[in-house]
Parts: structure tokens; C-alpha cells; sequence
């Protein structure tokens, strides 16, 4: 509706009234939303109270590489954190998407835009003998402003979908930051590891080599066969051929460490020769239920779960009649120094609701529904697949140093043999080959 109103009189106490009256009424339906969103606490799936292996229940340390006392590996994850392509597209995903939930919020709020107009007119008429000029010229300057008012919560559930998935990114960005520092700490021990092997095949092939000539010295003594000498030239070919493939797999683990620092893989720092890193007691492990809070991929797929209901709320919402409020006010006059005595301000409300669109937004709704269940089964598998990880560790951990218990007494025997070989050695009961194998 156009109402001309006369300068220095924008409304009228009635129109006043009125309005307040119709923004109090729109404001108190908008705070009210007939949908309501589950609560998520009672879908988490039941966890045992401890682990099989329960030895420790403490909170694990969160920069849990610092228990290695490395400063190289501290240098190491501090540049993979920093330079990682991989976390550094994630940091782009955790931009982007709060950057759509604050275009999502945007719809909360009015959106007016302003509008400036020149328009010069020129008309010629012939009459008979006469001709006529005429020149108009009109200006004009507005403002345009529309809301749509939210009687159903659709809006807020589109900024609420939005503000978490945001956090839901920026848990993946954390769980994507735990499995570098850990590949790091993999590659960096695997690196050292690797060294330690080429150690140990090169002292191995120097002490075949020497036993070898000791089989050849038998050999011309006639104490030992010919088969015996290309047997041990055998073994002496295989430790050698074995060093080749040790060179190459140092070097493939130097080339991924440098692409997960985010460098060329010759641009690496280099990694002395040293002792294996000494992992002391068994690492926390804390208790099942710890999990939701301290693992990252659980808390984003929780997140997703919930966006999942508010874009539920949004499908069921459009099904329903939406309130806008469209307002302008114009200024116009065919000259620019009176431009602001003739004005126009024009308010309307319009209602629109859907009536056939071919069960489009019927559908919408289906296909939210069952997103929620698929988000649901996500979540749930995320905490599964959590829980047996935290076993799987766990259970190779302790077995793993069970290994290396025995093997520490196998190493024992062997040293307590070699003892014996050498003392008969030297007390003229048996020749140097014992001592060798």
C-alpha cells in the first residue's frame, strides 16, 4: 500500500501504534517454533566401564610425543603442524565453513539496499509550423528494506546447521592434526629403526665374510667340502643382497616424512644415527567413556548428527506459510536541491504458502529424515570403531612388550652361549667356528 505523506510528518500516531503492534505480534510468533530437536545423550551407544586391559586409567597427555624427550621429533611435528599441506587445506575447510555460517546468520537480520536515480527526458512535438521542445529531468533516492519474519524456526535452524558443521570441520581439522603428528612419530622412528637394520646387516655380512675365509681355510686343509664353502658364500650374498633394499626403504621413509613436513623430499633434515627411542610404562589409555570427549572424529560426527536435525527442522519448515515484510521509502523531485521536500514511504506484509510444487518439499523432508538416521549410524560406528582402535592398541601394546621380554631372554641365552663357545675357544676345545655362529 502507497501512502504520500507530507514533509516533517512520517506517521502518524495511529500508524504508530499499528505497526508496534504488528512487530510485538511477529516477534512473539518468531519466538516460538513448533519443532523441536532431539536430544542426542540418550543415542550414544553403551560403553563397557574399562577396557580389556585396564592398567592405567588416567587421562592421556595430549602432547603425548614430548614423553620421546626428542627435540628433533618436537622440531619435527611443530613444522608438519605448521607446513602440512594436508592441515593447511583443512584450515581452508574450517574458513570456509564459518564463513557460511556467517552468511547463514545474515537471514536473521533485515536486508535493505539503497537505490539512486538521474533520468533526463526529451520530447519534440510538430505542430503544423511549430515545434515544440520539452526537457524533464527527475531524480530520485531510496531505501528498499525486506524481512522475512521466522515463524517456524526455519531460519534459526539454518544458522544453527551451519554453526555446526563449522564445528564439525574444525574437529576434523584436529583429528586430521593427531594423525600427522602421529605419522610423523612413525616415520621418525621407522627412519631410526632402519639405520639400526643397515647396522646390524653390515656387521652381520662382516662377520660371514670372516667365516667364510675360515671355511676356506678348512676347505684347504682338506677339514672342509666344497659344498660347505658355497654354502656360506650363499648366505655371505644373500646378508649383502638384503643391505640394497634397507638403503631403499630408508629413503622412501625420508621422502614421506618431507612431504608430511611439507617439503621436497631431499629438503630434510638430517637424522643422526642413535639409540631406538625408550618407551617407558604403557600409555594412558583413560576409561571408555573418555572417548566422546577426547577423540576428535567422535565429537564431529556428534556435530553432524546435530546439523543433521536442524536441516530436518529447515525441510519441515518450508512446508509450512512464510511471513515477509517488505518496506521502502523514496525521495523524488525534478530538481536535485528540492530532492528531499516530496518523499514516499510504502510498508506491506505478504503471506505465501506452498500448495503444489509435486511433493518436492514432502521429499525434502524424506531425505532429511534420512540423513538424520544415516548421521546416526555414523556417529555410532565412529564410537565403535573408537573403542576397538583403543583395544587393538592396547592389546598389541602388552603383547608386543611380552614379545620383547622373551626375546630379551632369548638375547641372554645366545650371549650366555656365545660366553661358553668363546671360553672353549680359548681353552683349545673347539676351533673359531662356534664362536661365529
Amino acid at each position: 500500500m502507497l501512502m504520500p505523506l507530507p514533509y516533517r510528518r512520517f506517521f502518524n500516531l495511529r500508524q504508530l501504534c499499528l505497526i508496534l503492534s504488528l512487530l510485538t505480534a511477529v516477534f512473539l510468533l518468531a519466538s516460538c517454533s513448533p519443532f523441536k530437536v532431539p536430544e542426542r545423550s540418550a543415542d550414544k551407544p553403551e560403553l563397557p566401564a574399562t577396557y580389556s586391559i585396564d592398567e592405567v586409567l588416567t587421562t592421556p597427555p595430549q602432547r603425548w610425543w614430548k614423553t620421546f624427550h626428542s627435540p628433533l621429533l618436537d622440531q619435527l611435528i611443530t613444522d608438519a603442524l605448521s607446513d602440512n599441506q594436508t592441515l593447511i587445506s583443512y584450515w581452508g575447510r574450517v574458513a570456509r565453513a564459518q564463513a557460511l555460517a556467517r552468511k547463514a546468520g545474515s537471514e536473521l537480520f533485515p536486508a535493505v539496499t539503497g537505490t539512486a536515480d538521474a533520468t533526463y527526458t526529451e520530447s519534440h512535438s510538430d505542430d503544423d509550423a511549430l515545434v515544440r521542445t520539452q526537457q524533464y529531468d527527475q531524480y530520485s533516492l531510496g531505501l528498499v528494506a525486506s524481512y522475512e519474519i521466522d515463524l517456524w524456526g526455519r531460519i534459526r535452524a539454518v544458522k544453527k546447521s551451519a554453526d555446526i558443521s563449522a564445528i564439525a570441520t574444525r574437529e576434523d581439522l584436529s583429528a586430521t592434526a593427531m594423525t600427522i603428528t602421529a605419522e610423523v612419530a612413525k616415520r621418525w622412528i621407522g627412519i631410526i629403526a632402519n639405520q639400526r637394520t643397515i647396522l646390524l646387516l653390515r656387521q652381520q655380512l662382516k662377520t660371514n665374510q670372516e667365516y667364510l675365509e675360515l671355511v676356506e681355510l678348512r676347505f684347504l686343509k682338506s677339514l672342509a667340502s666344497a659344498l660347505d664353502v658355497l654354502q656360506q658364500k650363499q648366505l655371505v650374498e644373500r646378508v649383502r643382497s638384503q643391505i640394497p633394499l634397507a638403503e631403499m626403504d630408508g629413503q622412501l621413509l625420508r621422502n614421506e616424512l618431507a612431504v608430511l613436513l611439507g617439503r621436497l623430499p631431499y629438503d630434510l633434515p638430517a637424522i643422526d644415527l642413535q639409540q631406538l627411542p625408550v618407551i617407558s610404562d604403557l600409555p594412558p589409555a583413560g576409561i571408555p567413556s573418555e572417548l566422546l570427549d577426547n577423540r576428535p572424529d567422535i565429537r564431529a560426527a556428534l556435530f553432524r548428527l546435530e546439523a543433521a536435525d536442524q536441516d530436518l527442522v529447515v525441510a519441515k519448515a518450508d512446508r509450512l506459510p512464510a511471513l515477509r515484510l517488505t518496506g521502502g521509502a523514496e525521495y523524488n523531485s525534478g530538481e536535485l536541491e528540492s530532492l528531499f521536500d516530496n518523499w514516499l514511504f510504502n510498508l506491506a506484509a505478504g503471506l505465501t504458502a506452498p500448495l503444489l510444487d509435486g511433493g518436492r518439499r514432502r521429499a525434502e523432508v524424506d531425505v532429511s529424515s534420512a540423513q538424520v538416521k544415516e548421521q546416526l549410524a555414523l556417529y555410532r560406528q565412529a564410537v565403535l570403531t573408537a573403542v576397538q582402535e583403543v583395544e587393538e592398541s592396547l592389546t598389541r601394546e602388552t603383547k608386543m612388550r611380552e614379545h620383547i621380554n622373551l626375546t630379551e631372554q632369548q638375547l641372554q641365552a645366545a650371549n650366555n652361549a656365545l660366553s661358553e663357545a668363546r671360553n672353549r675357544y680359548l681353552n683349545g676345545l673347539n676351533d673359531y667356528l662356534p664362536v661365529l655362529t
